[in-house]
């Protein structure tokens, strides 16, 4: 048997004196640290918003008893799972105490199969006994928690995935990644800086306290490196239109002659447009003005508690109708393309439904959906945050301000994607004592917009909790039934392979219900970063099918695979609408530069 060569930059078991000393060395510097937060947030006030916050926010109780009780019914089940757990605990143990006596130990040999990530990879985890025993024991103490779960027979499927999801959140709390005592790299980082990590990584915990004002606002990036206007958002543009619920820009052109049929963008009310204006050479806006198009985009307001009566209908009026109309005026064109992103196609093709039952002619060639729903029966994991007692505790928050606060949406994101989006931070800002990357997607993702009480609750209530979009009828519009059949315009809708938001295959079957030529296109990767991939990075490829048919999982199977973006396929794809070439149409100088006041205020008003 060969001892394993620890790679050069592994830690050994630390030296206790000099760990010591860093520790205590960090909690001295850190006291003055402590005392002020004390004072600042220990308050009969602040205790007492504490003790009435709901330890149950996703109301996850009543799976919770009926996991209890099927334990109860068929204990027998849980026993076999018992005794698998314990020979595969023993196994962790055997290889353990065999890696620690500096064998060869080979590999584990367990039922369940212990898949590690990224977090681990320090080569400690693997290199060092008692780091390793750590890693294989927490991933199979959490791995078979979440079978017990999912093979229980007395949960029905959304049970199983909430309470599922609830119990992962507290596994991935208590990964020993998280603590310092138990994490080779923060241990290493202890030692080399004499604590001065822990000393930074509170100091970090007070500004965040600070910018969250009492609430822990974790840091994502360096918010000081980005401004909009300057490298954010700098596609030249003007607004060339505006009401109280949006602002219309046009882009400048590039191209001497551009596409005859101008492109409209509707971004989602829920974010920021600036996601499909990033960074240059990251901006999906410059690189259809490069390629020709007169761009047109909607920068949403952001809603205070004036805005609480707004209603969904106000939204497709005074937004999207609105912005069609004004396209079609500032062009002197018949028809225009339209594209939308996430609830923007939601929201665009309940528009385009109202338009084709209340006008003789629908004013739009051609419309695309990225990574849209209009089925919401299997919406992903945001169906976990949105059963009818959440929605009902939404509302309740709604009617107290008027709109829900966008950061309350930022966190149940980021609850989604716990371990990229919460815990990460934790360690390297809290623990490593570090500053995050300034990264240009986190900022935009830090940057939420709130949603009036009227339309919000209207839009969860018909959307995602009865799903009645899809019937014809199901939902109306100032007396106009809304049916998705009617909509004859032809459609190109873009997903992703890896999207936690809207499931592609949850899209592919909503864009079954339109009545026009669909196009569908499945990219690689996720929500975002799937569908902002300029074709330079070279990054992720496409799957596409001339055919539509009934079963997504049929589709794909059929489906040919391409390199690269999907982005110049969409564009041959386009132009087919867009009536060939004109002079390029020079931007008025209408109300201000883009990116526009409305992106910029943190509410209305502002």
């Amino acid at each position: 048997m060969t001892a394993k060569k620890p790679a050069e930059n592994a830690l050994q078991p630390p030296n206790a004196v000099a760990l010591g000393r860093a520790i205590l060395n960090a909690y001295e510097k850190a006291q003055p640290l402590f005392e002020e937060y004390a004072t600042k947030y220990s308050s009969p006030e602040t205790y007492k918003e504490m003790m009435s916050f709901n330890f149950d926010p996703m109301n996850v109780k009543h799976a919770y008893i009926d996991f209890l009780k099927q334990i109860t019914k068929d204990p027998q089940s849980i026993l076999e799972l018992q005794s698998d757990f314990m020979e595969d605990w023993y196994e962790v143990w055997q290889k353990s105490i065999a890696k620690f006596m500096q064998q060869d130990d080979g590999q584990l040999n367990t039922r369940m199969q212990l898949k590690s990530d990224k977090r681990f990879r320090a080569p400690e985890w693997e290199e060092v006994a008692i780091f390793d025993f750590m890693k294989n024991s927490y991933l199979l103490v959490s791995g078979y928690v979440d079978k017990s779960i999912r093979t229980s027979e007395g949960l029905d499927n959304k049970q199983k995935e909430k309470l599922s999801f609830y119990t992962r959140m507290f596994t991935d709390a208590m990964s020993p990644t998280n603590f310092a005592m138990t994490n080779p790299d923060v241990l290493k980082e202890t030692l080399r800086t004499g604590g001065e990590n822990l000393i930074n990584g509170f100091t970090n915990i007070l500004g965040d306290l600070t910018r969250g004002k009492g609430d822990l606002n974790i840091s994502m990036t360096q918010y000081d490196k980005f401004t909009l206007g300057e490298n954010l958002a700098v596609t030249p543009g003007r607004v060339v239109f505006q009401n109280e619920m949006f602002q219309l820009i046009q882009y400048e052109p590039k191209t001497k002659n551009v596409l005859k049929t101008p492109m409209l963008v509707v971004p989602p009310w829920i974010n920021k447009y600036y996601i499909l204006d990033l960074c240059p050479g990251k901006s999906y806006v410059e690189w259809m003005v490069e390629q020709g198009h007169s761009v047109f985009l909607m920068s949403w307001v952001n809603p205070d508690e004036s805005y609480a009566d707004k209603t969904f209908s106000n939204y497709i009026h005074d937004g999207v109708i609105t912005a069609i109309d004004q396209v079609q005026k500032i062009t002197k064109e018949d028809k225009i393309n339209t594209m939308s992103y996430c609830i923007g196609g939601t929201l665009l093709m309940t528009a385009l439904a109202y338009i084709s039952e209340t006008r003789k002619d629908v004013p739009v060639a051609s419309a695309t959906c990225l990574t849209t729903l209009l089925d919401f029966e299997n919406a992903g994991d945001l169906l976990l945050f949105l059963d009818k007692p959440q929605i009902a505790n939404l509302e309740r928050k709604m009617a107290k301000t008027g709109y829900l606060d966008g950061a309350c949406l930022k966190k149940t994101f980021s609850a989604l994607r716990a371990n990229d989006l919460t815990w990460s931070f934790v360690v390297n800002n809290y623990l490593m004592g570090k500053e995050p990357f300034p990264f240009d997607l986190l900022y935009w993702n830090d940057d939420p917009t709130n949603m009036p009480r009227e339309m919000h609750s209207f839009y969860l209530n018909n959307m995602y909790s009865k799903n009645k979009l899809i019937e014809p009828g199901g939902i109306s519009i100032d007396g106009v039934d809304i049916d998705l059949s009617k909509v004859k315009v032809p459609c190109h809708f873009i997903s992703t392979i890896d999207d936690h938001i809207a499931p592609w295959a949850a899209t592919y079957e909503g864009s079954q219900y339109l009545g026009g030529d669909i196009t569908f296109t499945l990219a690689g990767s996720g929500h975002i970063a799937g569908i902002i991939n300029p074709p330079a990075k070279k990054k992720y490829g496409y799957w596409t099918n001339a055919k539509n048919t009934k079963s997504p999982d049929e589709w794909l199977k059929n489906a040919t695979e391409s390199k690269g973006s999907w982005w110049p396929n969409w564009q041959k794809w386009v132009e087919k609408f867009s009536d060939g070439k004109v002079t390029a149409r020079k931007v008025a100088k209408g109300i201000e530069a883009a990116p526009g006041s409305y992106v910029t205020a943190e509410k209305a008003g502002d």
